[in-house]
């Protein structure tokens, strides 16, 4: 099984002679603007200690739930499910994964955006066993985090035009943190939160 341990990143900073180069913090020019609310939510300026930290928050979130709980559980009539959810967030790394690499490769060409409703519509998400998508998750972040950390100070602040807008590879690799926690504050707020007592 895949873990996401803390590492110690002590002797890593933008520029610095580690290995592996700490990404910074991007500027609100670097990413979408719709996307600043979520950015805000991610702590620090280290783009890989972020995602090992939320990776840590969305297992601790799921790994405990059992399929028969949550089937087809969602808190509202054509809201995602839970598993829908998670299936969203695999796909939507995935993609902004090709979007950090097509930029930090110095692509040309504007990226295109995807709609993630139409996309949920194709998927079979919620006929699968979460066991299965927590696999595929774990895979896909750890190959998220080995892209990250081959990435030279040069290569986290190329810039390219993603869904028409401009955006740097570290802008990208905040937004999939933000947009990450963002999903997992709605868990904990409409799916797993207990219901009040009167």
């Amino acid at each position: 099984m895949i873990a996401f341990h803390a590492m110690d990143r002590s002797h890593c900073a933008p520029g610095g002679g580690g290995d592996v180069v700490i990404s910074g913090r991007p500027q609100p020019d670097e990413y979408a603007d719709y996307a600043q609310a979520d950015i805000d939510h991610v702590q620090g300026d280290d783009a890989v200690a972020a995602l090992r930290d939320s990776a840590r928050e969305t297992l601790a979130i799921f790994e405990p739930l059992q399929d028969d709980a949550i089937a087809g559980k969602a808190y509202a009539p054509g809201k995602w499910t839970l598993k829908e959810i998670l299936g969203h967030l695999i796909d939507d790394e995935r993609i902004f994964e090709y979007r950090i690499l097509s930029v930090a490769r110095k692509e040309s060409r504007p990226l295109p955006g995807f709609d993630e409703n139409a996309y949920m519509a194709a998927s079979s998400f919620e006929s699968r066993t979460l066991e299965s998508l927590l696999r595929e998750y774990r895979i896909v972040r750890e190959s998220t985090i080995a892209l990250f950390e081959s990435l030279t100070e040069d290569e986290w602040l190329r810039r390219g035009n993603v869904n028409g807008y401009d955006a740097s590879v570290r802008g990208l690799a905040f937004h999939v943190v933000g947009h990450e926690l963002h999903h997992l504050r709605t868990i904990r707020e409409r799916y797993l939160s207990s219901p009040r007592s009167s």
